[in-house]
């Protein structure tokens, strides 16, 4: 099991939450999921998707955080369609590094994006997203694009 750790709130990071940022790359905690902005955005608004719950495979998850889940993917692709107007949005369980149970969430754009006069490329389009490009930005910029996510949310 990975190590979890407790904020002054409470509230619970494991280790793979920790690795993408928390608490500070938190955008919204669910009863069961915690949504983050992944530091490295591949694409502009990419996500990480943790579940809260002490789980190493997917199926380990309790009927209520499968049930959360339909709540909280409504809510990241409302936002972030407002958010960025993306075209395609990918979920990835990838899980190979980072065992807790979590999904990549990359919005996919076919030409570049401009947030906060910088512009990020998907350069993976049209076929599977490329995590080994990194669109740079630095802790502010990152703040930036989680507050804005954030006034986007349902």
């Amino acid at each position: 099991m990975s190590e979890r750790m407790s904020g002054a709130d409470g509230t619970e990071w494991n280790a793979t939450m920790r690795k993408f940022g928390a608490p500070a790359t938190c955008i919204r905690n669910y009863a069961h999921w915690s949504v983050l902005l992944r530091p490295r955005q591949a694409t502009l608004g990419a996500l990480v998707l943790a579940a809260r719950e002490p789980a190493q495979a997917f199926p380990e998850l309790s009927a209520a955080a499968f049930s959360e889940l339909r709540e909280v993917t409504s809510d990241i692709e409302q936002a972030l369609q407002q958010a960025f107007s993306y075209e395609r949005l990918n979920y990835l369980m990838l899980m190979m590094v980072d065992p807790d149970v979590h999904f990549h969430v990359l919005p996919r754009y076919p030409e570049p994006r401009t947030f906060d006069g910088r512009e990020f490329e998907d350069r993976g389009w049209p076929g599977p997203p490329d995590l080994s490009h990194v669109n740079q930005t630095d802790e502010s910029a990152n703040a930036r694009i989680i507050e804005h996510i954030a006034s986007c949310w349902p």
